[in-house]
């Protein structure tokens, strides 16, 4: 007659109001038959009405156990939990405020640094430095087989593949699960914007790995990609011809002859620029998001009596877990200036919601954007800190890569720190 219940508490709450159902309802029959009444009525009429408030009750306590269990899976909206509204933000006194004023100019330094960062150290286009005779690479320069090179020679790039498609598709079937059972409001939230940019990350890296697995094959095979011959294994271009001197007088000949191997290597082109930035936005876009959720909200929303659904947990576990393992695998560097990609990103999102609430009164999706809380200033700035400390994070775990990976392979581990 009922959903099965999954525990042995759930079970005794829900037979002992199926009990207290079935007795009320036995009574008013009994009632309505013996035609039992006293002084006009008034008792039957009074006993017949609090039976029939219990029998409701007892209905509703049934159905709320049911719902309890369902929702742990479908996360229905009776266990989702919305920020209550605190002001109407349509209109002009909730942003012609010193508040609104001072987190817009956190907003606009932000900006600022992050476009320098970007305008001082990016180079889309492979930009070489004179250092005395000797020419040397920028920072900044990428090569198309970095994209798809496992970081060891012995794993062979169709692992790296089956990886990314792997994630892809798991990560795009998260998504629309989401989006099909709680609508297209979680857009509304940070951590689906994220979730989002991942699940792009590994369909444009499945893209490149496919292409990277024809070169590979191409070049296991002997030919030659771009007139340059290469290393079946490492995709690098060949060693220096045998024969070469190396004594100390032709330390700056191997020296050039080490630079213009590296430079006959494919540089990179849109697409890899592309998946470079979105791997590090991302690096410092989960760590926040699943930070905040674990840390911050979750213990608040205990306070709370919410209950996870197991899709909410796979949201925002799902995502960290395969960028780690991409991580592990992949050959792409880390450098620190790439920073101001997830700040541009968080203030793109901030700027969204912004314009949002100009125009629509709705609940803020996470309480520490609200800016009718005289703390909101703190917020912002606290916000921004935790961008530094979340990207130093995964700039950690990458150091702690090349540190072990160095240490245990150190005649295959081929990644450039």
């Amino acid at each position: 007659m009922f959903l099965e219940i999954v525990s042995e508490k759930e079970r005794s709450l829900c037979s002992k109001h199926t009990t207290l159902f079935m007795f009320s309802y036995f009574l008013i029959q009994r009632i309505e038959a013996k035609h039992l009444l006293v002084v006009g009525g008034s008792c039957h009429t009074t006993t017949l009405s609090l039976l029939s408030l219990i029998i409701k009750r007892s209905k509703c306590k049934i159905r709320e156990v049911e719902v309890t269990k369902m929702s742990f899976i479908t996360g229905s909206t009776k266990d989702t939990w919305h920020p209550s509204m605190t002001a109407d933000t349509t209109i002009a006194n909730y942003w012609l405020n010193w508040r609104f004023f001072l987190c817009a100019i956190w907003v606009l330094i932000s900006t600022i640094i992050a476009s320098l960062l970007i305008w001082k150290n990016e180079n889309f286009h492979k930009v070489e430095r004179d250092c005395g005779e000797n020419k040397i690479e920028t920072e900044a320069d990428l090569y198309d087989d970095e994209t798809w090179r496992p970081c060891l020679k012995g794993i062979h790039p169709a692992w790296l593949l089956a990886f990314r498609v792997s994630a892809f598709f798991v990560l795009l079937v998260l998504l629309i699960v989401a989006a099909f059972v709680d609508g297209g409001s979680i857009f509304y939230y940070y951590t689906q914007w994220t979730f989002t940019l991942v699940t792009i990350y590994f369909g444009i890296g499945s893209f490149l790995s496919m292409r990277g697995c024809y070169q590979h094959h191409r070049r296991v095979g002997g030919d030659r990609v771009g007139n340059v011959e290469v290393d079946s294994e490492q995709g690098n271009c060949a060693t220096p011809a045998a024969g070469e001197s190396s004594n100390a007088s032709s330390i700056g000949k191997t020296s050039a002859n080490s630079n213009e191997q590296l430079d006959m290597r494919k540089p990179a082109g849109k697409w890899v620029y592309v998946f470079q930035i979105a791997f590090q936005m991302n690096a410092g876009a989960v760590m926040l998001t699943d930070c905040v959720f674990w840390f911050v909200i979750v213990p608040f929303l205990a306070l709370k009596d919410y209950h996870l659904t197991a899709l909410v947990i796979s949201m925002h576990s799902m995502n960290a877990i395969f960028l780690l393992g991409d991580t592990a695998l992949n050959s792409l560097r880390f450098p620190w200036f790439r920073i101001a990609y997830f700040f541009i990103w968080t203030i793109v999102y901030v700027l969204f919601q912004w314009i949002l609430h100009v125009f629509v009164k709705i609940w803020w999706p996470y309480p520490f954007l609200d800016l009718s809380s005289t703390y909101a200033p703190l917020w912002y700035f606290i916000v921004a800190g935790m961008h530094i400390a979340c990207y130093g994070v995964f700039t950690f775990i990458i150091k702690l890569k090349h540190t072990l990976f160095s240490r245990w392979f150190p005649d295959s581990y081929q990644c450039r720190r």
